[in-house]
Formats: structure tokens, sequence, C-alpha cells
């Protein structure tokens, strides 16, 4: 090959890699600072309860956020079950001590992890209630590829889910 072809070719190349990432970055807004990531003109009830429940208010999002992130996201995700969930929701959801990774999704690669006091690891008896805040964490928070995984007492994993 020749010297002006291997350039051309690299170009090209370069121009493909640039729209790869672009596309798989890109924040999704729709105009409206409603970053839904191309899911459609609709938002998930979590995401009309996380915006303050009105879908017109993203451009107040990053100022309204830091007032609301001052509730921990344990407090948000117990908050959200006692109000949606069922009662064996609300009664797992009890024995959650901490989230963390909930806040920041980017819709390629999502996980968040659940602290709780259970006990017992993967068969002991947390089992069946982590698999319910697995679920319940799911309707909370939405995401193309999320993975919430499930901790006991001992930090030992007892389940994972996706949302």
């Amino acid at each position: 090959m020749g010297m002006k072809t291997k350039v051309a070719l690299g170009a090209v190349v370069g121009i493909v890699v640039i729209g790869v990432v672009s596309a798989n970055s890109g924040s999704g807004d729709d105009g409206n600072g409603n970053g839904n990531g191309g899911k459609g003109g609709g938002t998930s009830a979590a995401a009309d309860k996380n915006a303050g429940g009105s879908a017109g208010s993203g451009e107040k999002s990053s100022a309204g956020d830091k007032g609301a992130s001052k509730a921990s996201q344990a407090e948000q995700f117990k908050a959200f079950v006692a109000k949606n969930g069922t009662p064996k929701e609300k009664d797992a959801v009890a024995h959650v001590l901490k989230i963390q990774g909930a806040d920041q999704q980017n819709d390629i690669l999502d996980s968040a992890d659940v602290y709780t006091d259970l006990t017992g690891g993967l068969m002991g008896e947390g089992s069946g209630p982590s698999k319910l805040i697995a679920s319940a964490f799911a309707d909370w928070k939405d995401s193309k590829n999320g993975l919430v995984t499930v901790y006991d007492a001992d930090g030992e994993i007892i389940t994972n889910g996706n949302f």
C-alpha cells in the first residue's frame, strides 16, 4: 500500500471510532434536560419521583439534586418502597443499611450495591428478602444494562438482579 492509501485508511478508521464512541456516550437528552437515553418519549414512575414528580423540571435537576441528595440513597429507596412497594417488600427493605452506585447511571454498565443487616449468605435465611430487595430496586431504578447486588451483614453476596 502506498503512503496516501495508509493515511486515507487511518482517517476513515479514526472517524468511525469517534462516531462509535460519541454514539455510546451521548447523554440522550431530548432537549428539555430529560436524559432518558433515547427510551422513547415517556419517563418511568421512578424517574418522575426522582425528578420531583414533574417531567419538565430537567433544567433544575443539577441544582435540585444537590438538595434532594441530602437524603441518602438508602433513604430515597426506602421512601420509594414505602409509597409503592408490597407489604413483603416493605418488610425486606427495612433491612437495607446502605446503597452505593444508584445515583450514577450511564446505561452502558450500571451497577449498584445494596448492603443489609441480613445474615447467612447465599443459602441463608436472608435469601428470600434479598430477592425482594433486588426486585424493589428494579422498580425504583431503570437501566438498559443494570446489575444490583445485595450483600449480607458480613459483606457476602446474597443475590444479584437486573434493573
